[in-house]
């Protein structure tokens, strides 16, 4: 009797640690997320094309994910500048973020694991065209490259490094 009633007691204890551990490893990698896509199509924010400058543009490149589609910043008509996705496309994952990273480009995880970077926020969508606002305080000369960033485990998902238009191979 007494090895019966241990064994039914270990498991009361043992179902709800594995149910537990399950639902937290479910919520830390979200492999829901690997299936399904954000799609995203904010328009350009801007009224007068005639005062909209390109300042810096680039192709992005696969790193862990691929990752394709154009990072341009502009400068509109009020002086603030935008960093805008053209035709980009990555895998959705959880905790992606988009990054400025202070180096020439971003082709393995350690290049933006060990430069400075600006956290622009989580990424509005996988797929699409979608604008994020820059800082008049981000310094273009240093922050070269958009990263797409995965915070959770720290991967590369693709980069963009940046160039004035008249060296873009866009």
């Amino acid at each position: 009797m007494k090895t019966q009633d241990s064994g039914t007691k270990r498991w009361k204890v043992v179902i709800p640690v594995i149910i537990i551990a399950l639902f937290v490893g479910w919520y830390w990698f979200r492999p829901e997320r690997l299936v399904t896509n954000r799609r995203v199509h904010e328009g350009f924010p801007t009224i007068n094309d005639s005062t909209t400058q390109i300042l810096e543009s680039g192709t992005f490149h696969s790193g862990t994910h691929p990752t394709e589609g154009t990072a341009t910043i502009y400068r509109i008509e009020n002086g603030s500048r935008v960093l805008r996705f053209s035709n980009f496309k990555t895998s959705n994952g959880p905790d992606v973020h988009i990054y400025m990273v202070a180096a020439e480009d971003a082709r393995d995880n350690a290049s933006v694991e060990h430069a400075a970077f600006v956290d622009l926020g989580l990424i509005k969508g996988n797929i699409g065209d979608q604008n994020y606002t820059l800082g008049s305080d981000l310094d273009l000369a240093k922050y070269r490259t958009v990263s797409v960033w995965c915070k959770r485990f720290s991967k590369n998902f693709g980069a963009a490094p940046l160039m004035p238009p008249a060296q873009s191979t866009r």
